[in-house]
């Protein structure tokens, strides 16, 4: 990364000349806490006590007979506090949001994890909470949004546009522009303008430096491959931080949708249909048409359905460093649910995507190999989407009888 945040020419801070003032200051305490060498100790400390880190490291025996391959291991980010890997960077920046004496915390949310996390966040530090969320996902997420709002949150649901996460992010901006001197945005993926990809791989790089440490206790060796779900990349960029500097494949799981061919999918760096652009203050690849208009995209999973990317590994593609594929929803529910079946672990449907692809490949490895997929959130957040998927007749009769319940 160069000085002005740019990675191989992807990146950068296309923002307005009235945020320029903040992202400097920001930048300026990002920078101040990274030289700190009691900031990272705190950080490890809070995460340890209030949000269970070290999450573990668990080895899949059944699954790894089942392939008869590659040895199964899945880095368990669903024990987070909050249930995902989204409560590493959260705290991380609530930390921040003290040292820079702010009050007030505003966040986008897709699938709702980031959401809850920063509510939670919020709530721990006595910080003001909003939460955007597009009018789609508040539907598909209900319980998440009637956990935002327990825990102190406004949620505003965005109506404009396609109704989800890039919507929700555009009203994040819009009032971050309106309330710099006493808000924080806390932007919940490696996205967005300059520092923003940069501080949250710093945080989200927990995950794959505690992923190291473990499979070489364990195992005594690296892992052959390390997959990982990629929506704007925060969970893929942590986990594969562990390893960028060892012969490791990284291997990154976009939403395939319907299919590439159908248009309805949220691949940017493994379709004919992204391109690169600038975008909510960054380049990157979009998905979007010749005119540079955003198109609309479709995931099973709410948190991966984004348009744009983390421009970091939008360079790790060019470089190809990482390497990426796409999982369908159909491939994403079946792997969700041999998991099930086969190792009582669930995952978020966004984190079964790289289950999706492991699976297809495992087989192709050796027994001497490692690989290891990053279970970067759990699946019960997903209760009515995986039931509705699953055509659950039991699920549907319940439904039916609440809603009546509720009527009577």
């Amino acid at each position: 990364m160069d000085s002005r945040g740019y990675y191989n020419g992807f990146g950068g801070a296309f923002i307005p000349e009235i945020l320029v003032s903040t992202f400097e200051e920001l930048s300026e305490a990002f920078q101040g806490i990274k030289n700190d060498p009691g900031f990272w100790q705190e950080y490890k400390e809070i995460m340890s006590s209030y949000s269970c880190r070290p999450t573990p490291l668990t080895f899949a025996g059944n699954l790894t007979r089942h392939f008869g391959g590659a040895r199964i291991y899945v880095k368990r980010e669903d024990l987070n506090h909050t249930g995902a890997h989204k409560a590493n960077n959260v705290m991380g920046q609530g930390l921040l949001v003290q040292r820079m004496g702010k009050k007030r915390v505003i966040a986008e949310t897709g699938a709702g994890q980031h959401g809850v996390a920063t509510a939670t966040m919020a709530a721990r530090f006595g910080f003001e909470c909003t939460i955007y969320m597009g009018e789609v996902d508040v539907k598909r997420q209900r319980p998440n949004v009637f956990w935002m709002e327990r825990l102190g949150a406004k949620v505003v649901a965005v109506k404009e546009g396609s109704r989800i996460l890039k919507d929700a992010i555009n009203e994040a901006f819009r009032d971050w522009v309106t309330n710099m001197d006493t808000t924080h945005y806390v932007l919940g993926t490696a996205c967005g303008p300059h520092p923003f990809p940069e501080m949250v791989t710093y945080f989200q790089s927990i995950i794959g430096i505690e992923a190291r440490k473990q499979i070489l206790s364990l195992e005594g060796k690296l892992p052959a491959r390390v997959y990982a779900c990629v929506g704007g990349g925060s969970n893929a960029m942590g986990i594969f931080s562990g390893f960028m500097d060892d012969p490791v494949e990284l291997v990154g799981v976009e939403a395939g949708g319907e299919g590439l061919d159908s248009g309805r999918h949220a691949s940017r760096l493994c379709s004919k249909d992204a391109s690169i652009g600038v975008a909510q203050g960054y380049k990157t690849y979009f998905l979007q048409d010749s005119d540079g208009q955003m198109k609309e995209t479709h995931s099973i999973a709410a948190g991966l359905d984004y348009v744009g990317v983390s421009p970091i590994l939008s360079h790790l593609k060019e470089t190809g460093r990482v390497r990426f594929e796409a999982a369908t929803d159909q491939e994403v529910v079946e792997a969700l649910s041999l998991t099930i079946r086969k190792e009582g672990l669930i995952p978020a449907l966004e984190s079964s995507h790289a289950f999706a692809r492991a699976y297809q490949e495992a087989s192709s490895l050796s027994q001497q190999d490692i690989i290891i997929i990053n279970q970067s959130g759990r699946g019960d957040k997903d209760i009515f989407t995986i039931a509705d998927a699953f055509s659950d007749p039991g699920w549907k009769e319940f439904i039916i009888q609440k809603a009546e319940e509720y009527h009577a």
